[in-house]
This record gives C-alpha cells, structure tokens and sequence, in this order.
C-alpha cells in the first residue's frame, strides 16, 4: 500500500521540528497519533525514517533523503490549493508568524483587533521569541526582524513605523551618581543589560553624523526581557537603552528622563520577510498590506 499525503506532510512537520510534540501542537493531534502516523509510513516503507529517544528526534539517512525531496513537492502542492484563494472575496487558511517581543508587543498587539475584525477566516498564529531561527526550518511562513539580521534568501517587505531607541534613566539615580554626557562615559555607570537568547549581550549602539559607535556597557543587572529593564530603569537601578515606545509614558510621568539625544541612530522599520522561494499566499499579502 502506498503512503497517503498526510502520512507524508506528518513525517516532514515532525522532521522539520525535531519534536513530535511540537509537531502534533501544530497539526492540531496528539502526540501519540502523530508517532503512529509516521510509524504506520514507516511501515509502508520498509525503514526507518526517524531515530527516537525519550529527549530527542533524528533523521535516518532514508529520512534525510525523503525529506529533501517532500518538501519542494509539498510547496508545489500547498501553492496550488492557494491559488484557489484569489477566487474568495477574503483570504482564509492559517499563518505562522516568528517575531521578536518587542515587534510583537509595539507593532503588532496594538493592530491585533482591526486585523482579527478585517480578516476573521485567517488563522494568525504568532509566536513571540527574540532567538534568531530559520523560519523555513520551524515551519513559519514568515517572520519580522530588523534589517540586519535578515537571512540572505529573503523577501523583506518595511512595515509599520520606525522605530527608534532612547537612552534614559530615573531623575534619582541621575541625581546620585550624575548624568553622562557622552557615550563612553556610560562605562562608569550602571547600565541595565539585555541578554539575548545566543548568550551575548546587546551593545548599545550610538550615532552622531558620520561617527558610529557600539559600546559594551557594564552593569550587574541582566534579563533578557526589555519592559523588566525599563521598570528597572525607573525605579533608579540604572540606565537603560530601548525602544522609545517603551519610555515614552514613563518620561511623560516624570519616572524616567531622556539622556544623551544627540547620539541616538536613526530610527528603523522592522521587515516582514518571508522565503524568496515560497509562494506568497492571500493571507500573506493580506497581512503585509495591513501592516504596511
């Protein structure tokens, strides 16, 4: 008996996560009927495809070699069933979205309601996490990041406004231990740290006409989340670097206060990219209208 296609598609989305249980989150089955699915493919073939364990899941050769050809097969068939899309008067099927928290929480919450209210047969699914990853590779259809860190195989599309960074901290602290006034002299202060998911911790960025400069802040406090910081901040811990759209409402209370102005860079967009190779679908094309 020959494999059936959702036999294939359950074998490469548990391939392409590594996990069965992630996988049968997304499929929307448990986990035990997903490990029968690819078992009974298994089966069908006459060997093994996946190495199990009770921590990990790893491909065979044969499963290597299977999931190389499926996967442009199966885009080839997902693009043909979205074509279907442009006869409907709104788009429907489901989106996968890999955005960092800051553009999850400054771009995309605030829009959250209008989208839902314009495009309700889109199922948006959204998942806030600041690691770089490969969206192909975890089965997003596409994701938002600054410009920087786009991988070379993209399409980036600018949406939303731009948004730019602020250094502040609380009048007290200010009042203790003195205000810098150039970036270098934030080395003898306590700088509020972020730590991004890598383990390396972010370098504050500064620029002033032509001269850039990216500095190394010291500080005894890190976290890796951005509003614990600007909380941090406000409560005279220390400096902090962020996002303005963060600040603005604790500057405006008088709880923080803007410091070196004239070094900030230019503000920028984040970027919706998706892969150049994949058909861009309705919904795709829905949402970065919106958010444009």
């Amino acid at each position: 008996m020959s494999p059936d296609l959702n036999d294939l598609t359950a074998f490469v989305r548990v391939a392409q996560c590594r996990s069965f249980r992630q996988a049968a989150q997304e499929l929307q089955v448990t986990a035990s009927a997903l490990s029968h699915t690819v078992t009974r493919l298994e089966q069908k073939l006459g060997m093994r495809l996946l190495q199990r364990t009770t921590r990990s899941v790893s491909l065979s050769l044969a499963g290597e070699r299977l999931l190389q050809s499926l996967q442009p097969a199966l885009l080839d068939i997902a693009s043909a069933l979205e074509s279907l899309n442009e006869l409907r008067d709104k788009p429907v099927g489901r989106l996968r979205l890999n955005v960092p928290r800051p553009a999850a929480q400054l771009l995309l919450a605030p829009r959250m309601a209008a989208w839902h209210a314009a495009y309700p047969e889109v199922e948006l699914e959204i998942v806030s996490s600041d690691a770089l990853i490969d969206i192909v590779e975890q089965g997003f259809d596409a994701g938002l990041r600054f410009g920087e860190s786009l991988q070379q195989d993209m399409v980036a599309v600018p949406v939303g406004p731009a948004f730019g960074f602020v250094v502040c901290a609380a009048p007290a602290y200010l009042e203790a231990h003195g205000e810098p006034q150039t970036p270098h002299d934030l080395l003898r202060h306590q700088c509020l740290q972020i730590r991004f998911p890598s383990g390396t911790r972010y370098r504050w960025e500064f620029q002033r006409g032509q001269e850039k400069l990216e500095v190394a802040t010291n500080g005894a406090l890190v976290c890796d989340d951005m509003s614990m910081v600007v909380e941090a901040a406000a409560d005279a811990a220390g400096i902090c670097y962020t996002y303005g759209s963060y600040a603005n409402e604790m500057v405006a209370q008088g709880r923080l206060q803007i410091i070196l102005e004239d070094w900030y860079p230019p503000a920028e967009h984040f970027f919706l990219y998706y892969p150049s190779r994949r058909h861009q679908t309705a919904a795709l094309r829905a949402l970065i209208d919106f958010l444009r």
